[in-house]
């Protein structure tokens, strides 16, 4: 570790603290409705859009509503991509001629990125044309992340509003949160990405000639090594490479912004065409946690509590200042079976474990970015999971299994974490002897249910999946490594799934029938069943009258309920895969400190 990166670290978040309040407080007028002065250009293409839909902007939904046409809307959408993918030799903008993707595929691909999971079992530059990408993927990355903001101020106007029977418009929410909020920030970032170098272009690829040849091992039609008759694998030589290119910066920024996370490239935010510079690295950075952070500020702003939405930020913050520090600190220490080997940062090297990450980044930015990445739901990378020690691997999958907390996704992060406030202040209640109040409004059994509904089917449907995939041959087939490493790398990939992250471990092959499928209904379930108990929430909130503060009403705008909303999250959340956890990466870290390894 080295007081540059701590320096970096800090800077970053910040960062994050100085933009909180602005863009929050943007984005409570956009949804109020109040004028912006993006007004002038926006409000006449909504109100084009509304006409054009025929949509009445003035129409309020009760939650069940708002559940329903959420749901219409996503199973429509999940069908287009579907048949995208399915057609596309037929459509154009595709120079290379890729042909139709595969049924098992295609689906988990419409149902990642559906859901805002953006989990990929293939590589985009081989697999999917321009015009998937862009009016396939990119679309998606829209209407996922417009959703979820969505979603998130409906939430906020059931805390805020009092004896209503609606929380809003699903249609007038998604619509404001697209025209108002990402699209101007991602045409500034894609100029920004284009300035570092993202390319954005429609050529087909270029083929050019290695300076050098190489020699390359040969793979079968399934993937696999060829082996010769003599035992040894069969070598090609290399003299060629094809350099894949395409409109990368126009989807990288939504990419980031929305917190997709689904690369254009197999090696995502580690491909120079996708961040090539310090710059656009910190700027991607930054971008993941802008929007749930700001959000933070935009619940205080709507519920008159600017206090209790600091409260929710300050613990959001903790969580990822402590991941981020464990995770530097074991990725630092390097690994202790290269023994003799100088692993200390010195001015000559990065030192620690520089296994799967670029050099231009080191430990630090890696690290960071790993923690951001998995925090906010985003599941973009800048270096390989799988290449890190047990403990710092570890990092990201706890965040992951913290069920969208700490930051989290485009407006699924504040949601989540109102989940965990709702337990929280209902922990808070039974403490004192009375009935919990969350600003003014008493949570009551129904509202304590439809939250440990959210919490039960999460693990429910990781642990459950993980277990079979790891005693069937269609699940062990796909790993690349044995023992406690290989439980890891599945159990990571079913955590991403269901907690629409969308980052891999990278060394699970999860382009196969069983893991496409599994994969679909584990991203459905992990976004459609947290949605709908959520709502149900809002809703009753909506409902009830608010009640004067008392002597024995607990607050939700200090320290000390920032630190037991931690501890709510960490023990409800958290201890609950504890048991997988000690047979993977804490097995792994025990074998290694021993010298062992599989």
């Amino acid at each position: 570790m080295t007081a540059n990166g701590w320096l970096q670290i800090v800077v970053y978040l910040a960062v994050i603290f100085a933009i909180t309040k602005p863009l929050g407080v943007f984005m409570a007028r956009v949804f109020n409705r109040e004028r912006t002065f993006l007004d002038p250009v926006a409000r006449p293409i909504e109100r084009l859009l509304y006409r054009l839909t025929g949509v009445d902007e003035d129409h309020e939904m009760r939650w069940t509503e708002y559940a329903l046409t959420m749901l219409l809307f996503s199973g429509v959408t999940m069908l287009l991509l579907y048949l995208i993918q399915r057609v596309q030799p037929l459509l154009p903008w595709n120079p290379q001629k890729f042909g139709a993707v595969p049924p098992t595929l295609s689906f988990n691909t419409a149902a990642s990125f559906t859901t805002n999971t953006n989990w990929q079992n293939y590589a985009g530059e081989t697999t999917m044309s321009y015009l998937t990408q862009m009016a396939g993927l990119a679309y998606h990355n829209f209407a996922s992340a417009a959703t979820g903001i969505a979603l998130a101020i409906a939430f906020i106007r059931g805390i805020a509003r009092r004896e209503k029977e609606t929380i809003g418009n699903f249609w007038v929410d998604m619509t404001r949160s697209t025209l108002w909020l990402l699209l101007p920030m991602c045409i500034v970032y894609a100029l920004l990405l284009v300035s570092q170098g993202v390319v954005q272009n429609f050529r087909p690829y270029d083929t050019v000639k290695l300076v050098e040849p190489q020699k390359v091992q040969r793979t079968g039609a399934d993937g696999s090594p060829v082996i010769g008759p003599d035992g040894k694998p069969v070598m090609d030589t290399v003299g060629d490479q094809t350099i894949a290119q395409g409109p990368v910066a126009s989807q990288e920024a939504i990419k980031m912004l929305g917190t997709n996370g689904g690369g254009f490239f197999n090696a995502n935010s580690a491909h120079p065409f996708e961040n090539p510079t310090p710059f656009s690295n910190y700027l991607q950075m930054i971008s993941i946690f802008a929007i749930p952070a700001g959000l933070t500020y935009t619940l205080g702003r709507m519920t008159g509590s600017q206090r209790h939405g600091w409260a929710v930020w300050g613990a959001m913050a903790i969580l990822f200042l402590c991941g981020v520090s464990v995770a530097y600190w074991a990725e630092s220490k390097g690994n202790p079976l290269l023994k003799g080997v100088d692993q200390h940062a010195s001015a000559r090297q990065s030192g620690g474990n520089m296994e799967g990450k670029e050099v231009r980044y080191g430990i630090a930015d890696s690290t960071l970015f790993a923690t951001i990445t998995t925090d906010a739901s985003c599941g973009a990378i800048n270096s390989w999971h799988d290449s890190f020690t047990p403990l710092g691997g570890m990092v990201p999958l706890v965040n992951i299994m913290l069920s969208e907390t700490v930051f989290g996704g485009v407006g699924a992060g504040l949601y989540g974490i109102l989940i965990y406030v709702v337990l929280a202040v209902f922990i808070a209640g039974l403490m004192v002897g009375r009935t919990p109040e969350y600003l003014g409004k008493k949570i009551e059994a129904y509202d304590v249910k439809m939250a440990m509904l959210v919490t039960l089917v999460f693990p429910l449907i990781i642990l459950v999946l993980t277990g079979i995939s790891a005693v069937e041959g269609f699940g062990t087939s796909s790993i690349s490594n044995a023992g406690p490493h290989g439980l890891t790398q599945i159990l990571y990939a079913f955590t991403s799934m269901a907690g629409n992250n969308g980052s891999a471990f990278a060394g699970l092959n999860g382009n196969t029938a069983w893991y496409n499928t599994a994969g679909a209904l584990t991203m459905l379930v992990g976004r459609f069943f947290m949605i709908i108990p959520m709502l149900a929430i809002a809703g009753n909130l909506a409902q009830k009258k608010t009640v004067p503060a008392s002597a024995g009403t607990f607050p939700v705008t200090t320290p000390l309920f920032a630190i037991l909303l931690v501890s709510v999250i960490v023990i409800v959340g958290a201890l609950t895969f504890f048991p997988a956890l000690s047979l993977g990466p804490v097995l792994e870290h025990l074998l290694m400190m021993a010298g062992k390894t599989f």
